[in-house]
């Protein structure tokens, strides 16, 4: 398949001078289901996809080799930009140009690499970030991996919540300093916060766990923010509704009296059935 257009696209949306939440999504379905409602881009999160794939939490014991193959599925299912949250890389600056490998060859639009240490050490009750030596090894690593150039690399840190704002400024104008397309910045931040930070920094912003006071789309493109994320409800959603069917069926429901059942309608439109019936008919008659 052809990934680059989807690629330049994400560019685009980064390059222009909105904010935009992005769909989370988990599988083929979910990604279809985004496209159609005409999100721009999806996010496929590092939790979701352990929770996807292993039914685990998320603490960094899933594999590359799984997340890519998810990546794939889903950048298969349709046509829309995918950023991907690539955790630390699987490793140390090694991993990383593997990861990098990985994905591209998977179809993401973008990934992002983070600077906490993952996973989590022995005996350690706070999270932790990796030296900024080390965080910005890991970016050029990156960079240097990556073959489509269209592919957006991000740097992502959770620093200002973990080692404070003036740690954090330092390290996203390090990153920012490789060469990385944009920089993700992951945990709780204030509008002084955010203020500080715009103020230092020239490349787009993203922005992950966004509290109330900085839920105005407006204000954000303000400040250099091009994408902002909401949460990763619908998986949450869909294990709601799953358990609840589930649950009812178990207890004697009868399956013509469930409630919440998507219709034969919605059904076909999100399994493609129309295209596959004018293949059918095209190649199989």
């Amino acid at each position: 398949m052809h990934w680059t257009d989807r690629r330049e696209r994400y560019r685009e949306i980064i390059a222009g001078d909105a904010c935009i939440h992005p769909g989370s999504v988990y599988d083929a379905i979910s990604a279809r289901i985004a496209e159609q409602l005409g999100f721009e881009i999806g996010m496929f999160a590092g939790s979701v996809a352990s929770l996807t794939v292993l039914g685990a939490p998320d603490l960094i014991v899933l594999t590359l080799t799984e997340f890519a193959a998810q990546a794939y599925r889903i950048n298969r299912a349709g046509k829309l930009p995918l950023m991907v949250d690539a955790d630390h890389g699987y490793g140390n600056a090694l991993n990383v140009m593997r990861t990098v490998q990985e994905l591209e060859t998977a179809g993401v639009a973008a990934l992002s690499i983070e600077d906490t240490l993952l996973p989590r050490a022995f005996g350690e009750k706070q999270p932790a970030v990796i030296s900024l030596e080390e965080g910005v090894g890991k970016m050029r690593a990156a960079l240097a991996a990556r073959e489509d150039k269209t592919l957006v690399v991000i740097g992502r840190t959770s620093s200002p919540s973990i080692t404070g704002l003036a740690d954090g400024i330092r390290r996203l104008k390090a990153y920012e300093a490789t060469g990385v397309d944009a920089l993700f910045i992951a945990g709780g931040l204030t509008r002084s916060d955010l203020d500080a930070i715009a103020a230092e920094v020239n490349i787009p912003l993203m922005l992950g766990g966004v509290s109330s006071d900085l839920q105005d789309k407006d204000y954000l493109a303000s400040r250099g923010v091009r994408v902002a994320l909401q949460g990763h409800q619908p998986f949450a959603a869909a294990v709601k509704a799953t358990y609840d069917t589930l649950k009812a069926l178990r207890e004697g429901t009868k399956p013509s009296a469930l409630q919440g059942i998507a219709s034969s309608e919605l059904m076909a439109k999100v399994t493609r059935e129309g295209d596959y019936k004018s293949w059918t008919d095209q190649f199989l008659t």
